[in-house]
C-alpha cells in the first residue's frame, strides 16, 4: 500500500476557495438561465410553465406532471391533462401566474396563445433581459468580492504567503471575467431571438 500524498493546507484552503467561487458564480449563472427562461419571446416555450403547480390531492404539483404538453405550432401551447376534472384548477393557476397568456379552455384541452410582440413590447422585453443579466453580474462580482476578502484574510492570518495572494487573486478574477462573459454571450442571444421574431 503506497503512502497517501500529503498536500500541503494552504494548496488546500487555495483550491478549495477557488472551487467555492466558482461553485457560486456557477450557481448564479442557472438562476439567470433560468429567469431568462421564463421571459416570453412571443414564440410558445413550454418553459413558461415551469413554475406553475396546482393543488392536486393536497400536494402542489407542477403542471407539467399532471399533463402532455405540446407545442403543434409555434405560437401554440396545447396543455392536455390525464385527469380532466383539473382542467379548471390549471387554467386558474395560468392565469395566477400572470404570464401575460389568457388560456382557452374547450373543456378537453387548454390552449394558450400566444400573440405576436409589437416592436415596443419587443424593446420592453430587451430592457427587462438587461437588469436581468444585469443583476447576474452584480451577483458574480459579489461573489468575487467575498473570495478577495477570503483570500486577503488568509494572508493576513499567515495561511499563504503573498505570492500565493496574488496568484488565487489572480484565478478569482479570470473565474470572474470567464462568468461575466458568458452572461454576456447568452444576453446577446436571448436578445437577437426577442429582436428577430
Amino acid at each position: 500500500m503506497s503512502a497517501p500524498t500529503f498536500i500541503p493546507k494552504k494548496e488546500v484552503t487555495m483550491q478549495e476557495t477557488k472551487n467555492m467561487t466558482n461553485e457560486k458564480m456557477q450557481k448564479s449563472f442557472e438562476a439567470l438561465l433560468h429567469n431568462f427562461s421564463k421571459v416570453r419571446t412571443g414564440r410558445a416555450s413550454v418553459s413558461i410553465l415551469d413554475d406553475i403547480r396546482i393543488n392536486y390531492y393536497g400536494q402542489l404539483t407542477p403542471i407539467k406532471q399532471l399533463c402532455n404538453i405540446s407545442i403543434p405550432e409555434p405560437r401554440t401551447i396545447i396543455i392536455q391533462p390525464w385527469d380532466k376534472t383539473t382542467l379548471a384548477d390549471i387554467e386558474k393557476a395560468i392565469l395566477g401566474a400572470n404570464i401575460g397568456i389568457t388560456p382557452e379552455n374547450d373543456g378537453n384541452v387548454i390552449r394558450l396563445p400566444f400573440q405576436p410582440l409589437t416592436e415596443e413590447k419587443r424593446k420592453e422585453i430587451v430592457r427587462d433581459l438587461k437588469k436581468i443579466a444585469e443583476d447576474a453580474r452584480v451577483a458574480i462580482r459579489n461573489i468575487r468580492r467575498d473570495s478577495n476578502d477570503q483570500t486577503k484574510k488568509m494572508k493576513k492570518d499567515g495561511e499563504i504567503s503573498e505570492d500565493d495572494e496574488k496568484k488565487l487573486l489572480k484565478e478569482i478574477q479570470d473565474l470572474t471575467d470567464e462568468w461575466i462573459g458568458k452572461i454576456d454571450e447568452v444576453e446577446k442571444s436571448k436578445e437577437k431571438e426577442i429582436m428577430g421574431i
